[in-house]
Formats: structure tokens, C-alpha cells, sequence
């Protein structure tokens, strides 16, 4: 039996090691060149036993549980072409930073957060000497500190939500007890750090070179009076993160609320397909191994113990309960002005967007598209769409907007040179 995992990270390396021990043959798929995934970055993190990894190698499409990959790096003229046919797949495909845009937020030295952990875990390469880091969640905490480690003077931490909310859940706080404790590992930055308060605009000419920051009223709008300038050489920016849903859609797996729907065994709405970590729900890596281990036991014909399905509820209380405590409030659409580029890809602000809907008389985001271009660009609407539906005023579909027959960027060149028949598991 062969079991395919796509994603390397904490889910999905724990669903190829679940899988192999159940005696599957498993392949391990992964777009970065070694194993890991953001949380293990700069680790050394070794491939689990028995499992075939094949590193660099992007899904660019998927036909049931059949994979189009190409290996290679991604501007390489000779990526090498393979189609596999799984008996169980396991998406595990993670998620990426969601930033909200703000004036001058498209200057060099303003980042996503986990661009800057990235940077510094892989290779202790800080963005800037003096940092604000800001947006809302505790993924917040832990860029700062390593950014700390680096020596980086990390001005202010500020957070947009407020953590006392978190008395409201006194079932999540139980649940994620064990995380709630880690805050004590984050006891340097502490002291910098700010509730209710964001970055609202960035200042420089080639570079950023300060920020305005302020505090927030319940719903984020920006509290009159309380603007503060704030000298700094780079901006770390963190709204959250947005599940990567491509692969999971082009399966036919239904989306719900934004995530993968998935049952108790970790199983999709599609037979054999199973989905693991952030694309079923933002709940961190204890959550996303508890969810892989149950994914790839299952995809191998297993049955998971009562103790790990027991710690993937629990994960998941814990993971709900996040999400209502951090959730972005609609104030945030006060921050940009009509020249705050919405769009970096196309260039399209928002006086851009607010036009498309006033004197074009666009109805949705495809009438959007069409009229402004914005999401029409190098990241085909997955860092800006969602942005420009809320500012817009309308709906943000995951699902329809995830849907991508090709997932991955491939030449024409090697979309004509693509086999025609799958690789037998046997040879």
C-alpha cells in the first residue's frame, strides 16, 4: 500500500512516520529542501525510517489521489517530472502569514512575521538593528525573542487584540494549559509588550525608517490622540495565518469556515484523502503531530489510540478558543488610506478599489478582478484577495478562491513534457 504525504512539517512528518509504522510504503513530498517545515526550520530534523523524501518538489496538480510533481528548484530549466498514483493521501499543507495592509507597508524592511523567524532560524539573518513587531496572536512572542537572541532591540511587541479576553475561555485556557505556560520562556520581550496597539503606518523613503503606532478601540479602529512615532530600521508584521488550501480543493475535500473539513480519523469528504495540521484549523505543532499521527495511521488502514484522538480534541478546544481570542476586527479596514497599495503584485490601491465598486459598479471579487486587477499578479490573489474582499465589502470565499488546476507555478515547456502514465509502486 502506498501512502503519499504532502507538507514536511510537524503534521506531516508525523503522519509519514504513523503511516510507515503501520508497514505503508510512504512517499513524503515537500517544496523545501529539507525536512521540517517553518516550526523545525534550521533544525536537524532527520526524514523518519522507511520513508522516501523527495525534497524540492512541488504538487502542481492532483487528479484524485494521482500527483503531478516536479522536483527541482523552482527557476531551475530542468525539473524532473513524476506522477504517482496513491492508495491514501495525507495533505498536510500548512499555512502562510496573513499581513492587513497599512500606509507605507510596501516599504523594504517591512516583513511578515514569519518571514523574519525564518530568516533568523535558518540563518541568523535579522531583518534590522531596532524592530517593532506587531499584528495579533501569540506567534508573536516567539519572533520577537528570537529576534532577542540576535541581538535585534526590539522596540515594542504590540498586540491589536487583548489577551484578557482569554477569561472568556476558560475551557480553551484549560485545554492549551501547556501553551499558556510557555509564555514564561518569553519573559525578556515581555516587558515590551503592548495590548490593544498597532503599527498604522510606516515612514521612509527607500526603506522604512519609523512608524506611527496607536491604540485600538474593541474593534481596532485607532483611538484618537494616541498616535506615537517610533524610530526603527524594519517592521515585523503578523495578522495570523491563511491555510493552504489549493491541493485540498483540487481534490473536491469540502472547505468549512476557511478550513478542511475533516472527521474524527482526520479523513476528508473525498474517500482516502485525510488532511492534517493548519489547512484543518490554526492550532499549533503539538495539535498538527497529534492530528498527522491520526491522518497517517488511519491513511495506512490503522486505528488510532483513544490517547491520541483524546489530544487532538483537546488541541482543537484549545485551537477554537485561539481563534475567538485573536480574531481580526473589522476596524482594521480604517488603517489604509486611498493610496495604500492593497494589491503590491498589480499595484492597486484602494482608491483603485473603492472606484471599481462606486463608478464600475463591481458586484464581487470577480467583477473586482476584472476591473482593477487586483489579486491578477505574481501571488494570484493569495497574500491580497482576502484584503480587498473585506475592504470591498464582499465575501470571501476560501473555497471557490483556492481553486487552482494548477497549483504551482510550471512553464509551458514542462506542462507539454508532463508523462502520460503514473510510476508503478513496484519498480
Amino acid at each position: 500500500m502506498r501512502v503519499v504525504v504532502v507538507g514536511a512539517g510537524p503534521a506531516g512528518l508525523a503522519a509519514a512516520r504513523a503511516a510507515v509504522h503501520q508497514g505503508a510504503s510512504v512517499v513524503l513530498v515537500d517544496a523545501e529542501p529539507s525536512v521540517g517545515g517553518q516550526y523545525h526550520r534550521g533544525e536537524n530534523i532527520v526524514v523518519p525510517q522507511g520513508v522516501e523524501h523527495l525534497p524540492n518538489t512541488a504538487v502542481w496538480a492532483l487528479e484524485g489521489t494521482r500527483l503531478h510533481l516536479r522536483t527541482g528548484p523552482a527557476d531551475a530549466p530542468d525539473r524532473v517530472a513524476r506522477v504517482l498514483d496513491a492508495d491514501a493521501l495525507v495533505l498536510a499543507t500548512g499555512a502562510h502569514d496573513r499581513a492587513l495592509p497599512f500606509p507605507g507597508w510596501d516599504l523594504p524592511g517591512v516583513v511578515t512575521a514569519g518571514a523574519a523567524q525564518a530568516m533568523a532560524k535558518a540563518h541568523g539573518v535579522t531583518i534590522g538593528k531596532r524592530v517593532v513587531v506587531a499584528g495579533t496572536g501569540p506567534f508573536l512572542l516567539p519572533v520577537a525573542d528570537v529576534l532577542r537572541r540576535l541581538h535585534v532591540r526590539v522596540a515594542e511587541v504590540l498586540e491589536a487584540g487583548s489577551p484578557l479576553a482569554w477569561a472568556r475561555e476558560p475551557a480553551g485556557v484549560f485545554a492549551g494549559r501547556a501553551k499558556v505556560a510557555e509564555i514564561v520562556r518569553y519573559r525578556a520581550v515581555l516587558p515590551r509588550y503592548r495590548t490593544r496597539s498597532a503599527v498604522v503606518a510606516a515612514h521612509g523613503t527607500d526603506r522604512v525608517t519609523a512608524v506611527t503606532v496607536a491604540k485600538l478601540d474593541r474593534d481596532w479602529n485607532v483611538r484618537p490622540g494616541t498616535e506615537r512615532r517610533i524610530e526603527v530600521d524594519a517592521v515585523c508584521v503578523g495578522f495570523g495565518f491563511t491555510p493552504r488550501l489549493e491541493l485540498a480543493v483540487a481534490a473536491g475535500c469540502s472547505v468549512q469556515d476557511g478550513f478542511v473539513r475533516v472527521d474524527e480519523r482526520q479523513a476528508t469528504s473525498v474517500p482516502n484523502v485525510y488532511a492534517a495540521g493548519e489547512i484543518t484549523g490554526i492550532g499549533g505543532a503539538d495539535l498538527a503531530r497529534a492530528e498527522g499521527e491520526i491522518a497517517g495511521t488511519c491513511a495506512a488502514g490503522g486505528t488510532p489510540s483513544s490517547r491520541l484522538l483524546g489530544a487532538a480534541r483537546r488541541g482543537r478546544t484549545f485551537a477554537a478558543a485561539l481563534d475567538r481570542v485573536y480574531h481580526i476586527r473589522p476596524g482594521w479596514r480604517t488603517w489604509p488610506d486611498d493610496r495604500t497599495l492593497v494589491c503590491r503584485c498589480e499595484e492597486v490601491d484602494l482608491g483603485a478599489l473603492r472606484t471599481s465598486v462606486e463608478e464600475h459598479a463591481a458586484l464581487g471579487l470577480r467583477s473586482l478582478k476584472l476591473t482593477c486587477r487586483v489579486g491578477l499578479g505574481l501571488c494570484q490573489g493569495r497574500v491580497c484577495l482576502r484584503n480587498a474582499a473585506e475592504l470591498a465589502g464582499f465575501p470571501y470565499d476560501a473555497e471557490r478562491f483556492s481553486r487552482r488546476p494548477i497549483a504551482a507555478p510550471l512553464r509551458l515547456g514542462e506542462l507539454a513534457d508532463t508523462p502520460l502514465e503514473p510510476e508503478d509502486p513496484e519498480e
